[in-house]
Formats: structure tokens, C-alpha cells, sequence
């Protein structure tokens, strides 16, 4: 092949001109050019492999191009281009091609076109090109026709009816085709727009919509937010956000993975949108955190009641691949009370109720206080003096008492840290224990925790005193060592405790992980330590494991004990779990007894033990000693 050094001089155009119609040459390039760019065009609305195909196509039709330039310069007959242009083009199934006659007839299609028209090529040619045509787009595609027997080139989108019968959108590039000087038909390419106005749309629906749940993302409930305040603003309405935080979701995902965690959050997702009216918004904005929008309040109490129900809705029984799960939910609120507050600040102000909900314990709902600004600041702060006050032994441990339900006897006690801050005073756990486990202090923690709270026991014990077990909480992080059961040990030995008098409360989703708990679980009662179950209920498997695992004691949570006199789904839930760990021989406890109306239901329905403000708040070492002196009313 000859090498182009540039375009034809002089002398040759003017023999080129001679011996070739130069529109027909303009024609076929813009027949190439156009097939160039619905090559390009697909580029931009397909997937990777897509991509390189369709540059292979385009790459290869300039080829084309640029081989008739070529032919046309080494002065080939016209028939002879002619063939070669239209042939080249027709045998390629990159694109759909067909040519029509001066009436409108196909001449001649393409494989590529037979496949998108829907129809057999021996289907259509001869016919008219109405025939597939919707009449809605006839008026125009007959003017576009027209105008290229006229000599132009253009595209234009046309409705036809696809050899099936369904309705399909084409982008249609219509030029003209020369013959020496007479236009002798038309070339039409054309382009499914089906496919890439759903990959528009999918486009714009993952702009705006988490594509696991179906809810609104953060990006679309932020422009909703920020639509209904400016509303909110004129019309003086309170609008509220509950920002929620599934409890321990990421022990789910742990334990049975992510598509078990995927199914929790579709079938979460469903209910919120089950509890919601017309007018209010719920979206997923990361993880398992989903935002709802509340757009007309009566109050911030009303925010409240709303979002108590929200919780109820979430703690309702789940059923995942046949697996029952039951779990919690955190929530922070606001509402547009600072009416300089805007979408962002709003959002931000949510997220940060719902961090001193997790401080809290969990499983509740905090109003946002303007009190909280500095809150960052001082978390970091905290977190520092907490590493000091381990150095300088700042903490120390109070007890609270654990009753025989039949007796009245005092049959245990339960070890619970306190911070005693040199300049704050005495610090809750709920305000340090958050950060502990955060921060991965709580290891070292729990650990003082375990030997002092056995070294205690054993000098009541060598005091004269009752002998009782104590009752120790393991963290998750202490749980999941691996050395768990020797550190045990070697506490056990340097106190001097007999085993027996050690329980170590787990608390319901540590069982998740099968196979690790059984090893651990085994290695501890070889021990000859008891194990209790912590807040039961309130976890993700309930009563599926306590078969299999060596289970001395269940505690019963607080937030179940707190309404069995006003709530009779709480009050049979209490009966059934009394119930079924005595089937099971395991012994019973509930805490959180604060009424002696509680401690009736209880008794009635043969519960082993109770603990609560009712009987004694935590108390000092000092005070055990006292009410375990025999005499002591």
C-alpha cells in the first residue's frame, strides 16, 4: 500500500473531481464518522469489556475510512469504491446498518440490524420502512428521509416496534447515498437507546439510593433535609431526625459474614419503611446506620415517643436463612429547634446523640443537648487520664448483692468498676467503659478487675465471713484471647480462691462464634468456675446455644424486668426464659429489680435470684462486709 504524504495536489484534485462525485466522498465519510461515534458514544454507558470492544469498532471503522480515502486516491472506478464502501460496511457487525431505497424500501441490513429491528433480514427487505415504524415518529423520520434524498446528513431518535412487539427508542443517523451524481437511496444507522437510558437511569438511581435496601442514601436524604427545613422554616413546623445504629451488628457480620449481616439490614430497612408515613423519609446512610426524617412534629417529646416505638419495631424477632435473631438499636435525635441549624449541622448533631446513646449501655434513644459541643474534646481527655488512672490505680470495684428469691439470703455479689477521678469524683461505667473497649484499655481493665474482685472474695472469706461466689463481666476483647483461661488460672492461683466461687458473665452475642466459645467456655469449667449469661435476650441467638454450651446461669436484662407489670409481651417473655432454662437445669437471675411489685412477678413465676435497687445499689467492699456479718438486718 502506497504511504499518504499528504492530501492530493492540485492537478490531482482536479482529476479526482473528474472521475468522482466529491459529495458522495463527503457522505461516506460522514457515514464513517457517524459510525465512529455511535462506537464512542457507547463508551461512556457500558461496562469495561463493553469499552474496549466498542473502541475496537471505532478504531477499526476509521481504518475503513482511511482505506476508501486511499482507494478513492489511487483512482479506482466509482462502482468499484462504491461496492467496496457499502460492502465493508454491511459485511461489519459492529453497528446496525441498512439501506434504503429512494421510496423508503430496504435494500439491503446488516446481522447487527436484523438483531436490534427484531426482524429476519428476508422479513423486511423490500419493504417499507413504516412498516416497523411507530406512527408517532413517521411525520419525522419521512422529513429526515427527505432531507437526506436532499443531500444532508442527520440523526434524530425514532420509536419502532421490535419483531416481538415490545416498543424500542433508536438514535437514527440518516445519510445520503450517491451514485455519480443521483442520490440512490439512503444509509441508516441506528442505535438502541433502551440500554443506555437504563444504564442512565441505574446511574441516577445509584447516585440517590443504596442499592441493597432500597432506601434513600445519605446524599438524598441530606437534599430532603434541607428541601423541608427551608419549608419547615417558613411554615414554623418541628422537623426531627432519628439517626440509628444497629448494637453490635459488626459482631453479626463477624461471626456469619456478610451476606447473613446484608439479609439483617434488608429485612431492618423493611420495617422502616413498614412503620413510615407518606410524608416522612428513611434512608440508609453507611453500615448500619439508617437516618429517618420526621417532617411534621408536634414536639420534642413527640420525636421521643416516636422514636421508642422505632425501637420496639426494631426488637421485634428475626428470621435470617431460618436462623432466629433477635437485636437492639441505638438512637440519637434532633430537631430544628436552633434555627440556624442546616442539613449538615443537623446530621452531625444526630450522630452525636447517638455516641452518648452508645456510651450509655445501647438500646435506647438521647436527645441532642448543646451541652455535647466540646464533646470530642473531651472524649480525648478522658481517654488520656484514663491510661493514668490505670498507672496510678485510680479504680476500684463495688459490689452489688444477689438474693435467693426464696430465702431472702444474700447468695452473691457482682463486681462493677468505678473510676474514682481525683478531680471529677466518682465516674459511672457508662461514661468510661465505652471508651475503654474503644480505646482497647478494657483489657487491662477487666484484667485488675478479675484479680481484685477474687482477692476480695477471699479475704472475706478468710475473715470469717459466708462464702459466696463473685460475679465478674467479661469484655469481648477479653473474651476473644486466646489465653483467656490460663490468665484465669494463674489468678486463681495467686488469690487463693477456690474456683467455685468465680462467675464469669458472658453476655449473649459473645456466643456467635461457635467454634471459638466451646473451647473457651470448656477450658473455664475445667477450671471449676461458674459461667452466666449477661443481659439475655437482648442478644442475636437467644436460646439456640444454651444446649450446647456449658451454661450454669442465665441473667435476665433489665430492660425486660423494668415493664412485666405494665407490658404482657415483656411480662411472657420473663415467664418462657424462667421456664425454659429450668427445663434446661440452668439457674435464673434477673436484674434491674427496682419495685417489689417486679420482685412478686418473679417470685411467683420461680425465679432463682434477683439483684436491683430494690434490695441495694452497688456498695463499697466495706458495706459486703457489714451485710455478710451474720446479724445484719
Amino acid at each position: 500500500m502506497k504511504r499518504m504524504d499528504g492530501f492530493p495536489n492540485q492537478t490531482k484534485r482536479q482529476q479526482l473531481r473528474q472521475s468522482f462525485n466529491g459529495s458522495f466522498v463527503i457522505s461516506c465519510l460522514l457515514t464513517a464518522l457517524a459510525l465512529v461515534w455511535v462506537a464512542v458514544s457507547l463508551l461512556l454507558i457500558s461496562n469495561d469489556m463493553y469499552k474496549w470492544t466498542a473502541a475496537a469498532i471505532a478504531a477499526s471503522l476509521f481504518v475503513t475510512a482511511v482505506i476508501v480515502y486511499i482507494k478513492r486516491s489511487e483512482s479506482l472506478s466509482f462502482q468499484n469504491y462504491h461496492t467496496a464502501i457499502v460492502e465493508t460496511l454491511l459485511r461489519s457487525d459492529a453497528v446496525p446498518l441498512a439501506v434504503l431505497d429512494k421510496k423508503g424500501m430496504f435494500m439491503e441490513m446488516n446481522e447487527a440490524s436484523s438483531r436490534t429491528l427484531g426482524y429476519h433480514r428476508s422479513e423486511l427487505l423490500g419493504e417499507p420502512i413504516d412498516r416497523i415504524v411507530d406512527p408517532s415518529s413517521r411525520s419525522l423520520l419521512n422529513e429526515t428521509f427527505e432531507s437526506a434524498l436532499q443531500g444532508e446528513t442527520k440523526q434524530i431518535n425514532i420509536n419502532i416496534t421490535h419483531g416481538s412487539g415490545f416498543p424500542l427508542e433508536l438514535q437514527v443517523v440518516c445519510s445520503p447515498m450517491m451514485q455519480e451524481d443521483e442520490v440512490v437511496g439512503t444509509v441508516i444507522i441506528s442505535q438502541d437507546l433502551s440500554d443506555r437510558k437504563r444504564n442512565v437511569e441505574r446511574i441516577r438511581y445509584m447516585a440517590y439510593y443504596d442499592d441493597m435496601t432500597g432506601l434513600p442514601n445519605r446524599t438524598l436524604f441530606q437534599m430532603k433535609l434541607t428541601e423541608t427545613l427551608a419549608r419547615a422554616k417558613e411554615e414554623e413546623r418541628v422537623v426531627g431526625i432519628c439517626y440509628l445504629d444497629l448494637d453490635r451488628f459488626k459482631l453479626v457480620n463477624a461471626s456469619f459474614g456478610r451476606e447473613f449481616g446484608d439479609i439483617l439490614l434488608m429485612q431492618v430497612a423493611e420495617r422502616l419503611n413498614r412503620d413510615f408515613s407518606d410524608n416522612d423519609f428513611a434512608a440508609r446512610m453507611e453500615g448500619d446506620e439508617f437516618a429517618l426524617l420526621y417532617c411534621n412534629l408536634q414536639s420534642e417529646k413527640h420525636l421521643l415517643e416516636l422514636s421508642r416505638q422505632l425501637l420496639k419495631a426494631i426488637e421485634e424477632p428475626y428470621e435470617l436463612s431460618g436462623f432466629p435473631l433477635h437485636i437492639t438499636a441505638s438512637i440519637g435525635l434532633v430537631t430544628n429547634q436552633d434555627e440556624n441549624d442546616d442539613s449538615y449541622s443537623m446530621i452531625k448533631k444526630a450522630d452525636m446523640a447517638l455516641v452518648k446513646v452508645k456510651e450509655s449501655g445501647k438500646n435506647d434513644c438521647m436527645l441532642y443537648s448543646d451541652s455535647w459541643s466540646n464533646s470530642s474534646l473531651e472524649r480525648l481527655t478522658l481517654q488520656h487520664e484514663m491510661y493514668r488512672a490505670i498507672q496510678r490505680c485510680e479504680f476500684v470495684l463495688h459490689y452489688q448483692p444477689q438474693y435467693d428469691l426464696g430465702s431472702g439470703t444474700m447468695v452473691g455479689v457482682e463486681a462493677l468498676v468505678r473510676w474514682n477521678h481525683p478531680q471529677r469524683g466518682m465516674i459511672p461505667p457508662g461514661s468510661f467503659i465505652p471508651l475503654a473497649e474503644e480505646s482497647g484499655m478494657i483489657v487491662q481493665i477487666g484484667d485488675w478487675v478479675l484479680e481484685e474482685a477474687c482477692r476480695q472474695n477471699k479475704a472475706w472469706q478468710e475473715a470469717g465471713l459466708p462464702s459466696i461466689p463473685v460475679s465478674v463481666n467479661l469484655s469481648i476483647r477479653q473474651f476473644v484471647q486466646n489465653d483467656l483461661a490460663s490468665k484465669v488460672s494463674d489468678v486463681l492461683t495467686r488469690t487463693g480462691l477456690d474456683p467455685k466461687y468465680l462467675d464469669l458473665e458472658i453476655t449473649e452475642s459473645m456466643t456467635m462464634d461457635v467454634s471459638h466459645v466451646s473451647r473457651c467456655l470448656l477450658d473455664l469449667t475445667e477450671l471449676g468456675v461458674n459461667i452466666s449469661v449477661d443481659d439475655f435476650g437482648t442478644g442475636y441467638s437467644s436460646f439456640h446455644y444454651l444446649k450446647n454450651f456449658p451454661i450454669d446461669r442465665l441473667k435476665i436484662d433489665r430492660s425486660f424486668v423494668r415493664d412485666i407489670q405494665q407490658d404482657p409481651n415483656d411480662a411472657e417473655i420473663v415467664a418462657a426464659i424462667i421456664a425454659m432454662a429450668h427445663n434446661l437445669n440452668i439457674q435464673v437471675i434477673a436484674e434491674g429489680v427496682e419495685t417489689e411489685g417486679q420482685m412478686e412477678f418473679l417470685r411467683k413465676h420461680k425465679c432463682d435470684e434477683m439483684q436491683g435497687f430494690f434490695w441495694s445499689p452497688p456498695v463499697s467492699s466495706d458495706n459486703i462486709e457489714q451485710m455478710l456479718t451474720p446479724g445484719y438486718v
